[in-house]
């Protein structure tokens, strides 16, 4: 469907914000995660009316885009990403009309929207699957997703023994009518979260479809989750020890990139440039890159940085792993310190380990967080500065902590119960945003709201954007600051890169363009500066004109100005 000739987008979709094809190449996009940012109608849940209201503080941020985690219809059994229907906003969250307000209102400050997609699975509650659970065997209802019958003389083992993505097991097994056992059904996640089949018309189908929907009502792009998952291997051989490339039974698969075309040539019908993101975690970087050819993704996520631990030789060989592998497909690199599914860097960095892994997440991890945020703000100006696009979790340009402590009786994150309550999963970096006052909710919804579906600590007293609005000193205005630089100065904009060598060991220095300077210091020592003409801005005062540990300087080379 083409927007030109779309009378529905004639009378949804805003004129085009910027006529810049390439707006997306450097933009720096917030994550919102709806449930958590802000309540507009005191009920405890974050909803698209607390968006709206804020939608100012977003435009001060200095932000150019808008990534919501999935805002539809949903159980709600994995934050969302259990969609029941994409062409209905979850009723906690609003209604369609006011999607696609918002949409319109932050186009106005600037701001585009991308929505999160999830093409590996749906919800149960989906009409597809509902239908295909009151189906028989071998019926087109059932052909949309993976039944199969199990293993063993009578069906009592499942089809295979792929690792699940949230711990236990990948198949379940349904009931037929009569009561006896039948088929098992196919889901890398939770068994609320059943794969589709891509193999079947009606899924490509339905899903170009979708993007055709939100396209129509004049979103920017679409976040891909998951989005090497898609294809399976219709024999469902188990996972080789070592698989090769294209090898695995249901990840990166060859024929996923026909997927990415078939979307591709879809977005690229619309004026103006609207983005694929792929969420891709992919060990192989050959293999990753290969999504972001001209004709499939515009960008993915950069996860192998976010996950280096809090050292200049790790840092140094993620950026410049990153950077080599992007310029052969000439697609940016993006930049994420954390998202809704990851340790919060304040806490990361405050740890004897920084680096990050789900697989190592326990509850009584002990942390330092002075440490962690000084870490974190150095950080913070590090990812500021790299050639490509900006992410921000929503709360990390206020410093926020993982919260640790949340009562177990509050916690809803599947990860958690998966795991026989090893893990406390990710409900932490999820607790809704402290907003002004010196006790909870913290403003988070009106006045006399009911209490946010997950508790605030009292320590957030300072960390509201009340209270860091009036520090000059805080993470919020370093943010502010650094985002206004990063679009006023040429340099940081579109400069080449390059290392300055001959530094001290646990120093990272670099140039963008021929103006701009980066140095961080990740060494236990203040830092001599190199030879620079100003100042612009660090993430921690210098000491007798030296950069203390863990932290970062933006310096202007002598004799060039923004």
């Amino acid at each position: 469907m083409n927007e030109q000739s779309s009378p529905l987008a004639q009378t949804l979709a805003p004129a085009p914000l910027s006529l810049d094809p390439d707006w997306w190449r450097s933009a720096v996009i917030y994550q919102i995660y709806p449930r958590s940012f802000a309540d507009g109608n005191g009920d405890g849940i974050g909803d698209l009316a607390g968006v709206r209201a804020h939608l100012d503080y977003l435009q001060r941020l200095g932000i150019d885009a808008i990534w919501f985690t999935p805002w539809y219809d949903s159980p709600l059994a994995d934050g969302g990403y259990d969609v029941a229907d994409y062409r209905r906003i979850h009723p906690a969250f609003g209604t369609l009309e006011e999607a696609e307000q918002l949409i319109a209102e932050a186009l106005e400050r600037g701001i585009r929207t991308i929505i999160d997609v999830v093409p590996n699975h749906i919800s149960a509650q989906h009409e597809w699957f509902r239908a295909a659970l009151a189906a028989p065997p071998g019926s087109p209802e059932r052909a949309r997703f993976w039944f199969h019958p199990g293993k063993g003389e009578h069906g009592d083992e499942p089809p295979t023994h792929w690792p699940n993505n949230f711990a236990g097991d990948t198949w379940t097994r349904t009931t037929n009518p009569d009561g006896t056992p039948g088929e098992w059904y196919l889901h890398l996640f939770t068994p609320e979260q059943p794969d589709v089949n891509w193999s079947n018309p009606d899924v490509p189908q339905e899903f170009l479809d979708v993007l055709a929907f939100w396209f129509d009502r004049g979103v920017g792009g679409i976040r891909i989750d998951s989005a090497a998952l898609l294809i399976k291997d219709p024999a469902l051989p188990e996972v080789p020890e070592n698989p090769g490339p294209g090898e695995h039974p249901n990840t990166d698969r060859d024929e996923l990139h026909d997927v990415y075309r078939s979307w591709r040539e879809l977005a690229d019908s619309y004026p103006g440039t609207r983005v694929l993101v792929g969420e891709i975690w992919l060990p192989d970087i050959d293999r990753f890159t290969k999504y972001l050819r001209s004709d499939e993704m515009h960008t993915a996520f950069n996860f192998d940085f976010m996950a280096r631990p809090w050292d200049a030789a790790e840092l140094r060989a993620s950026i410049d792993q990153t950077l080599s592998a992007h310029a052969p497909v000439g697609a940016p690199s993006t930049w994420v310190l954390s998202n809704h599914d990851v340790t919060r860097p304040v806490t990361r960095y405050g740890r004897e380990d920084t680096s990050f892994a789900f697989v190592k997440k326990r509850f009584g991890t002990p942390v330092d967080l002075e440490l962690g945020l000084r870490r974190a703000r150095a950080a913070a100006l590090l990812t500021a500065a790299l050639p490509g696009s900006l992410y921000i979790y929503q709360g990390d340009e206020l410093g926020l902590p993982e919260v640790e402590d949340l009562p177990l009786d509050r916690l809803e994150d599947p990860m958690h119960f998966r795991s026989g309550g090893v893990d406390p999963g990710r409900d932490g970096c999820r607790v809704p945003l402290p907003w002004a006052g010196d006790c909870a909710p913290f403003g988070f919804g009106p006045e006399g709201s009911a209490e946010p579906w997950l508790p605030q600590p009292a320590s957030w007293a300072s960390l509201t954007v009340a209270a860091q609005e009036r520090d000059p000193g805080s993470m919020l205005n370093l943010y502010r600051a650094a985002l206004v630089l990063r679009r006023r100065d040429a340099d940081l904009r579109a400069g080449t890169f390059a290392w300055v060598d001959g530094q001290p060991a646990g120093a990272l220095a670099f140039r963008r363009g021929g103006g701009f300077l980066n140095v961080t210091n990740l060494s236990r020592h203040p830092l001599a500066l190199p030879p620079h003409g100003e100042v612009l801005l660090t993430s921690s005062p210098l000491v007798g004109g030296k950069l203390p540990p863990d932290s970062t300087t933006w310096l202007r080379i002598a004799g060039r100005s923004l």
